[in-house]
């Protein structure tokens, strides 16, 4: 349960129709098998204890007494286990027959919930009750809530039946059915889990009953699902043999969500608290190593359209807005200026106008490589765009001279000076020309304040702004696949370049010296702890453990410390970059501008996430 996951499981039984005691035993064995795996919330399906198609077997007392038999067994020889439990029972309750689910803890009735549907057979209660079961008194109705009694996120309630629409503040939402199985059945269960995770906030458990079953006039599949808002962390085929599915749900992070939604459903609620054990819970759900990146092909490539079009769609506006005759832009060879670029050429090609109105400037000097002025000038004659050269050595070396600076001494000013005089010439170009000048920078290198003060970090509008670098990557490499065969060589070839602000002198081989994530990290790890950092407000302790878990066969624990703690630092300390960025497109959940997306003084200090960190 630490750091708010909660072990969670759905399960089905080989029911044994109207064999109440043979049902018990099945209940208990998955119980059991349940509470060895850790679990401390498991779903059963509507009905468990007596099968779901009996039809007027219902209404048999013989039947009715049985299932209480079978309910006293279960609670008996499961009171020994850490776990919470969901089971599917009729009641006879003052002359009506209720379709129930009773909640048991530590072999305790915590209560029970009807059926909110109305059906032939059974009777539907809209109103907050108690009753007496097994010579317990326990409350009866629709609207309680579970709630752990130390853990306050940790809480459920229980919507019995296909398509019941219970609501209230709970956080996980336990859903026992008996579906029928169908043609596309399966297919819009997983799209229903999906919606009502995500529209809700919360998790679902949502358990079916499987074989067994009559099947004078249908089969019933045993679909077991595990979601959670709006993603399916587990299931199983329908009518496998699969009985059990576990996984881990985070009540701390759907709670965090909530919080930020004003909407909010938030009323009054019945609460029944339980206890079980506080523990760590081991992980089993997938956590990606990459968490701006689709993992699906077909989802992934939608993505980038949407992106690119957005980013696209915006510069376009803004070149309307201002009557620009042209747009200017610093083109170096590398990744974040090739993106800008094919971005700039997408908004002129939108508004009709030719491509030679976007001017790229490739500005040489001390770092620069070949290979990079190389692409730099393929690229723009593959896109067909303005190329202008303006070699700013000798405006550096008067800079140097100025100022008093040795050129000997590359430090902080010897590169800072280089990447002020790029964005002064493209600055001073934009209003020869009639324009305005693009930003490239992209919001893995805000988070970390990995530019130039008043250099690379200053444009009149920037279209890289919410892009994390490990996204652009699969972008720019998506266009290289969807282009011609010259354009797409240039592209591949950026891709495979290191990524460098090539601000430092080449080396004797006359290749790049300089690489970013020699010096601030693998952009990989920094975008993880971006997306967790800014999208679920996770601490430093939390999003150490997901990506130690994600990335375990890729980086160490001691090297993802090392950088944890400096992004942390660095997050915190460069804050001030960021509170005077330009304009720049939004096109995911985490964005950085100052202007709503990210509100955070310049002055905020980084002690209690340092902290944490220190002691990991």
């Amino acid at each position: 349960m630490k750091h708010g996951f909660i072990k969670v499981g759905t399960g089905c039984i080989k029911t044994h129709l109207a064999d109440t005691q043979a049902n018990a035993q099945e209940i208990i064995k998955l119980i059991k098998e349940a509470d060895q795996k850790g679990v401390k919330l498991l779903a059963l399906p509507e009905l468990c204890i007596t099968g779901a198609s009996i039809g007027d077997l219902f209404y048999n007392t013989a039947l009715l007494k049985g299932s209480l038999n079978a309910l006293q067994k279960i609670t008996e020889e499961t009171s020994h286990t850490d776990i919470t439990f969901t089971v599917g029972i009729p009641l006879m309750l003052s002359g009506k027959l209720y379709n129930c689910v009773a909640v048991v803890n530590s072999g305790e009735i915590l209560g029970v919930v009807p059926c909110e549907k109305h059906s032939d057979i059974f009777a539907v209660n809209n109103s907050l009750s108690v009753i007496t079961l097994l010579s317990r008194t326990v409350p009866f109705g629709n609207d309680i809530v579970f709630r752990h009694s130390q853990l306050e996120n940790f809480s459920f309630c229980v919507a019995v039946g296909e398509n019941a629409d219970t609501l209230n503040n709970a956080v996980i939402k336990i859903n026992p059915v008996a579906s029928v199985e169908t043609v596309g059945k399966a297919e819009k269960r997983k799209l229903l889990a999906k919606a009502d995770s995500l529209t809700n906030i919360c998790g679902i458990l949502y358990a079916s009953c499987g074989d067994g079953e009559s099947t004078t006039d249908a089969v019933y599949s045993g679909h077991l699902i595990i979601s959670e808002n709006g993603k399916i962390l587990c299931k199983n085929k329908p009518m496998d043999k699969c009985r059990l599915i576990v996984s881990e749900i985070d009540v701390d992070m759907l709670c965090g969500e909530r919080s930020k939604d004003s909407d909010f459903y938030s009323g009054e609620e019945y609460t029944v608290y339980f206890q079980c054990k506080t523990e760590e819970t081991s992980l089993t759900r997938k956590v990606r190593e990459n968490p701006f990146i689709p993992e699906n092909k077909p989802e992934l490539e939608s993505r980038i359209e949407t992106i690119l079009n957005l980013q696209a769609t915006a510069l376009a506006r803004r070149i309307e807005h201002t009557c620009a005759k042209t747009v200017v832009m610093g083109i170096s060879g590398g990744l974040d200026s090739t993106l800008a670029l094919l971005v700039c050429v997408k908004a002129m090609d939108s508004l009709n106008r030719p491509r030679t109105d976007v001017i790229a400037v490739t500005m040489p000097c001390f770092g620069t490589t070949a290979r990079t002025k190389s692409n730099a000038v393929l690229l723009c004659e593959k896109l067909k765009v303005t190329l202008k050269e303006i070699d700013i050595t000798t405006a550096v070396r008067q800079h140097f001279a100025d100022i008093g600076h040795n050129e000997a001494n590359t430090d902080v000013t010897y590169e800072n000076s280089q990447a002020r005089e790029r964005t002064q010439v493209l600055m001073d170009i934009a209003g020869e020309f009639g324009g305005f000048v693009v930003g490239t920078g992209d919001i893995s290198e805000l988070s970390l304040g990995w530019a130039t003060y008043n250099g690379d970090h200053m444009s009149m509008y920037s279209v890289n702004g919410g892009i994390p670098k490990t996204l652009m990557r699969c972008i720019v490499n998506y266009v290289a696949q969807n282009s011609n065969e010259g354009l797409a060589k240039v592209l591949f070839d950026i891709l495979d370049t290191p990524v460098s602000p090539e601000l430092l002198p080449i080396d004797n081989k006359g290749e790049i010296s300089q690489k970013t994530e020699d010096l601030v990290g693998p952009y990989e790890l920094h975008d993880f702890f971006l997306y967790y950092m800014c999208r679920y407000g996770f601490s430093p302790e939390k999003i150490y453990r997901l990506c130690s878990y994600a990335m375990a066969d890729k980086y160490s624990d001691e090297v993802i410390k090392k950088w944890l703690k400096i992004f942390m630092r660095r997050f915190f300390s460069q804050q001030f970059k960021r509170s005077c960025i330009p304009d720049g497109v939004k096109v995911g959940s985490v964005s950085l501008s100052p202007r709503g997306d990210w509100q955070m003084p310049s002055d905020a200090l980084s002690t209690l996430w340092l902290n944490e960190a220190e002691n990991l």
